[in-house]
């Protein structure tokens, strides 16, 4: 998802030709920036359906809470990238394309864990706010605070505190969420053991 502001530049360039790329970049091993592992990601973008906006708007509020500044200005608009495919590079030398079913997960989990979402970080916020905070300071490297989760996907849980945003990334992609809360149960019980 992009949030885009229907004045700049980019968004006029994607409504002309909607094919694009986004670079995503790890850290380099070394002083090369060629050793750092990247992503490529090429696809379409597109604007939103009105339908879908107010579950995506608040999906994307949670995890950019800095972004509710301007969410309601009416120049900016919610932008989806249907994704086509991906080259991955691991460093200097070493590249694979991806297919696109090694990048999407299995639609049946979306679904799944989105329609279980709410309950899971209601849950977690009320019955274990002592766990999200330990699993943002102590496993994720996050200052103190009253940590909250704000979003649980197939790949991981997103923690809020203000606006500070950090991710918790599931050992595997879950299917469902009893695998969600094996997946919670192991970082609290991982961030208790460092905190001791």
């Amino acid at each position: 998802l992009l949030w885009l502001s229907t004045l700049s530049e980019h968004t006029r360039q994607l409504r002309a030709e909607p094919r694009c790329a986004l670079l995503f970049m790890g850290a380099p091993e070394g002083p090369n920036p060629q050793t750092a592992p990247r992503v490529t990601l090429t696809g379409l973008a597109e604007p939103v359906p009105e339908a879908e906006i107010a579950a995506l708007k608040s999906r994307w509020l949670a995890r950019h809470p800095y972004a509710a500044l301007y969410a309601d200005f009416a120049d900016f608009a919610l932008w989806r990238i249907r994704p086509g495919g991906a080259l991955l590079v691991g460093g200097f030398a070493r590249a694979v394309r991806l297919r696109l079913g090694d990048l999407l997960p299995d639609p049946a989990a979306v679904v799944a864990i989105a329609a279980a979402e709410a309950g899971i970080v209601a849950h977690m916020n009320q019955d274990h706010a002592d766990a999200v905070a330990l699993i943002a300071e102590r496993l994720l490297g996050q200052g103190p605070g009253p940590w909250r989760m704000v979003a649980v996907d197939v790949d991981g849980a997103d923690l809020a505190e203000g606006e500070r945003v950090c991710r918790l990334d599931f050992s595997a992609p879950i299917a469902g969420p009893e695998e969600a809360r094996t997946e919670l149960v192991r970082a609290a019980r991982e961030a208790r053991a460092r905190a001791s």
